[in-house]
């Protein structure tokens, strides 16, 4: 990615508190692009509900080219990694740079973590000219499903029982799992309500895919395994299993209850993310035949301020 100067009529991108429709719109367009120029997801999930949620969530910089159409965005979230995008045909002129410089003057003098998807050599370029480090890794791996690639059974243990979740019934008890279950985890445990309600309003949310392992006798939530269904292709989105009940062969049990509910919808494939130095993570669905497809990176600045490095 080769800084060379800007077209004409190019200036600053524009950084504001929220999008209008439109320029929701023409960012999601511009993620289209990526996407069927680079494969993968262009953005995570959580950058792309923020494009249409209320001021607050994030701070989002558009950049304009000559013609007026959005050619970069970057989004600084309120937690997190920051994230940032080139129009595939806009590329190598240095729009990467120039967003990234933004980025670190929202910053200031806190550090400024930056994800980059899919492992792509000019990120991992940018990143070192810019004195960034590599200090997390999401693997996304995936495995077939169907006939030619037959599921283990599943077997529960005695105690156990599984059931789909039930709208307005099981958000708290949910909620309150994944938090004891991703305690340590940057993002993930710490959903709320409405980060919960945000995805349910989603069009792929499908209650009947998210499966709940309960204490047979008690009734309390042990394990959880929400699936995913967009395109028919299936995912494996969140594995939940409360610290209090690990040992127990639930995590692989809520997994495989999960893979045969997406085997069974007609799904082609499942897919999943996993962080590389989950090594329990990588070695059980390494054996349900979950092979390494791309990575996602997280790049991290340090304190020093905007322009160093």
């Amino acid at each position: 990615m080769p800084d060379t100067a800007r077209a004409p009529g190019e200036g600053p991108p524009s950084s504001l508190p929220d999008l209008t429709d439109e320029q929701a719109g023409a960012v999601e367009a511009l993620v289209s692009r990526a996407a069927a120029a680079d494969g993968g997801h262009p953005l995570s999930e959580a950058s792309l509900l923020a494009l249409r949620a209320p001021a607050g969530s994030a701070r989002h910089l558009l950049l304009a080219g000559s013609g007026g159409a959005v050619v970069g965005y970057a989004q600084f979230p309120r937690e997190g990694g920051a994230e940032l995008l080139v129009d595939p045909a806009e590329r190598g002129r240095g729009l990467g740079s120039l967003l990234a410089e933004h980025l670190e003057r929202l910053a200031g003098t806190e550090p400024l973590a930056v994800w980059a998807h899919g492992g792509a050599p000019a990120a991992a370029a940018l990143a070192r000219r810019r004195g960034y480090r590599a200090v997390r890794e999401l693997q996304h791996r995936r495995r077939p499903l169907g006939t030619a690639a037959p599921l283990p059974p599943l077997e529960l243990p005695d105690d156990v029982a599984v059931r789909a979740f039930e709208v307005g019934r099981d958000e708290a008890a949910w909620l309150e799992l994944n938090a004891r279950a991703f305690a340590d985890h940057p993002e993930q445990g710490r959903w709320t309500a409405a980060d919960l309600a945000a995805r349910q309003a989603e069009p792929w949310f499908d209650p009947a895919g998210l499966l709940l392992a309960l204490d047979a006798q008690h009734g309390r939530l042990l394990a959880s395994h929400w699936t995913k269904v967009e395109g028919g292709a299936g995912e494996v989105y969140v594995v939940a299993v409360d610290p209090a009940a690990q040992g127990r062969g639930l995590g692989r049990a809520v997994v495989l209850a999960g893979l045969h509910h997406l085997d069974a919808a007609g799904c082609s494939s499942a897919e999943l993310y996993v962080e590389a130095d989950n090594a329990a993570a990588l070695r059980l669905y390494e054996r349900l035949g979950f092979e390494l497809d791309t990575a996602d990176v997280l790049y991290q600045r340090g304190t020093a301020g905007p322009g160093a490095g």
